[in-house]
């Protein structure tokens, strides 16, 4: 996908591009054994009543091995699924061992989704030694859940606040699920009549500013080589093409950068006027 033509004037936070690194988006669990959990970052929209699929692959061996899947939401966490024993109603595995001997699938359906069940879904593995539901909670397969009545259309900025320094390339977060009117997705630095136009995924954009697009509802932007002029808080909005008016907005990110250290290795020289001493009389 091209990229859309810039601004005629560079804005005043942006200086040179700096290196950056793209993560894909899934997460995966691995050990010194050779295995693999892998499953999707999401996040993954469902509307109420609906059927939800979580999927899982183990890479690697899944001979004797213990797996479940753990729900976490608001510190809590919930056994949904265990493959080796329980009663879980409402929930089923999708097992389908692939051809590849050493591939598993440990994906699950849950029906009838409500509310209750929105939250971080993780697919965890234990071998009988280790058990792996330590793992990092801040992973895992993300689950919106999407009432009666709300509109169909999400935009999620999971970054509250970003910190960089002078210099530094910035990921900010958008992902925008469920289906709206037909219109662009733009980025902007603050609100109302003063905010800034930073990127618009159909038209014109600031210079230093790219997209990331890892999937169609990716909506993610890079700012590179910023400076203490990018602090402010970027809403990813969406608007209305046929009236050209804002439909959605994100929360918000909040960006604060921070200059670089002067590195002890670098004197400052301060030329100063130096006192010439009287002539002599001779």
């Amino acid at each position: 996908m091209p990229n859309p033509p810039h601004l005629a004037h560079s804005p005043s936070c942006f200086q040179l591009p700096a290196l950056f690194l793209v993560l894909s988006g899934a997460f995966e669990l691995s050990n010194s054994n050779g295995w693999q959990v892998l499953q999707p970052e999401g996040p993954m929209l469902v509307a109420e009543g609906e059927t939800l699929l979580l999927r899982c692959t183990v890479i690697g061996s899944c001979m004797d091995a213990t797996m479940k899947w753990v729900k976490v939401s608001s510190q809590e966490q919930q056994e949904i699924y265990n493959f080796k024993h329980g009663f879980f109603p409402g929930v089923m595995p999708m097992i389908q061992r692939t051809l590849e001997p050493l591939n598993c699938d440990y994906s699950i359906y849950i029906h009838n989704v409500t509310r209750k069940q929105a939250g971080t879904y993780h697919c965890v593995r234990s071998d009988g030694l280790n058990e792996h539901s330590k793992m990092k909670w801040d992973e895992g397969t993300s689950v919106l859940v999407k009432g009666a009545g709300e509109p169909n259309l999400w935009i999620i900025q999971p970054q509250e606040l970003v910190l960089a320094t002078t210099g530094d390339t910035v990921f900010l977060n958008c992902t925008v699920l469920g289906n709206g009117p037909s219109g662009p997705i733009r980025w902007f630095r603050g609100t109302g009549m003063s905010r800034e136009a930073i990127y618009n995924f159909e038209g014109i954009s600031q210079p230093n500013v790219t997209a990331v697009r890892a999937s169609n509802s990716d909506f993610s932007i890079l700012l590179q080589g910023v400076s203490t002029e990018c602090a402010g808080t970027y809403y990813c909005v969406k608007f209305q093409r046929k009236s050209n008016s804002q439909y959605m907005s994100g929360q918000g990110t909040m960006l604060r950068v921070k200059a670089k250290p002067i590195s002890p290795n670098k004197t400052e020289v301060i030329s100063q006027p130096i006192a010439s001493a009287p002539m002599s009389d001779y």
